[in-house]
């Protein structure tokens, strides 16, 4: 299945939040090919999620303070979606036993 835009800019973001690293490095992690990889990091560049160091003869990829504020707020969503997932879950298996329940009793009567 193909990742949107977005699912990609927060998997960099995940990737670069332990440590600044190479595009190669970056596209190794992410399984992204490199030509799109670049559009997406200077997409987070201009946006300030994102910089460049120069480190020698490598160019490093860093998370900014404010890519950090936005990788944690995805972050904390995709964990708010994952309680609701499970709450709906429950919810419904809350109205689920009542019937299994009444299933059992009625099977007992017979026996």
């Amino acid at each position: 299945m193909r990742k949107s835009k977005l699912e990609s800019y927060e998997e960099i973001l995940g990737v670069i939040v332990k440590k600044p690293l190479t595009i190669d490095s970056i596209a190794y992690e992410t399984g992204m090919e490199c030509t799109v990889l670049k559009q997406r990091l200077d997409f987070l560049m201009q946006n300030s999620l994102v910089e460049e160091r120069v480190s020698g003869k490598k160019t490093l990829y860093a998370i900014t303070e404010r890519g950090l504020s936005v990788y944690r707020t995805l972050s904390f969503q995709k964990y708010l979606e994952k309680v609701a997932t499970a709450i709906r879950t429950m919810d419904e298996a809350i109205h689920v036993i009542p019937l299994i329940e009444d299933s059992e009793d009625k099977e007992n009567e017979n026996y």
